[in-house]
């Protein structure tokens, strides 16, 4: 069935949080093992809500650090995945900050949610696992969450990498190498670098170092958005010569015999969310 990502949202950083100038929903991502929701941020319900996807579906949930543009609907999340917390089904995966709390940051999840699940699991660089059948590689990033992760995920179409915020260097990237897809969060234009995030010509530089087949550009900050990420696609892609395509809210890319990122697809024509249980 291949593998497929469904961008809940696109923004990321503290002002296009705050304003939902983009949503910050995270990623639903369908392999042939059941469905996983990366990072549910500010937003997640009501973009699911709005391409009629039940929560109950979900099998997974990851979260990679503990930021609110990447946590805040996450025990939400849980309550669906979990069926209000009536069936402790679904898995749990989180950084050290997000389920345990380091320093100033976290934990993100409560010990009542991390009771409900089936299974909650603390991740971290070097651990391989096995997220419903589907094999996923941690690895290393460079953040001010210290704990935080980037993911390498093999599926039956090939490896795509999510690489989580981190600032670029070649040792972050070389984790990457063999991915056929890279999801890179590029929070600001070419030319206005911010400590431990990338900006379009960090994303040409991870682009031509590990030459996947794509790249898909996500977590966009103001400025980005001002700037026009689709433009910024187009000028990294010029200078790494390997596709680049600026995602978009309610997009979704699918990996199958070929890469494409077109318009997402309600779940369920027919689905009304219940007033009720």
């Amino acid at each position: 069935m291949g593998f497929s990502v469904t961008f809940l949202g696109t923004g990321g950083g503290r002002h296009t949080t705050m304003y939902q100038t983009r949503s910050t929903g995270g990623m639903l991502m369908r392999h042939a093992g059941g469905r996983i929701h990366m990072d549910p941020g500010p937003g997640a319900l009501v973009q699911m809500r709005r391409i009629h996807y039940d929560p109950a579906l979900t099998d997974s949930v990851i979260v990679s650090h503990a930021h609110p543009d990447h946590y805040s609907d996450a025990e939400c999340v849980i309550e669906g995945m979990t069926l209000g917390g009536w069936k402790k089904r679904g898995s749990l995966y989180g950084s050290p900050t997000v389920i345990e709390g380091e320093g100033s940051l976290g934990p993100c999840i409560s010990r009542y949610h991390l009771n409900v699940v089936g299974r909650a699991a603390v991740i971290r660089p070097g651990d391989e696992l096995d997220v419903d059948g589907l094999p996923v590689g941690i690895c290393r990033a460079d953040h001010s969450d210290p704990t935080n992760v980037g993911f390498k995920m093999r599926t039956d179409a090939g490896i795509v990498s999510y690489v989580s915020d981190t600032s670029y260097s070649e040792e972050i990237a070389r984790q990457y190498e063999g991915s056929r897809v890279l999801i890179l969060p590029v929070t600001t234009p070419w030319g206005l670098r911010i400590p431990y995030h990338m900006c379009s010509e960090d994303a040409a530089m991870f682009a031509a170092a590990v030459k996947p087949e794509a790249v898909v550009m996500t977590h966009f900050g103001i400025v980005m958005i001002k700037r026009g990420p689709a433009r910024e696609a187009a000028e990294a892609e010029a200078a790494s010569g390997v596709r680049t395509i600026a995602a978009e809210d309610l997009s979704t890319l699918d990996v199958g015999d070929s890469v494409s990122v077109g318009r997402a697809r309600a779940y369920d024509d027919d689905w009304i969310p219940p007033s009720s249980i």
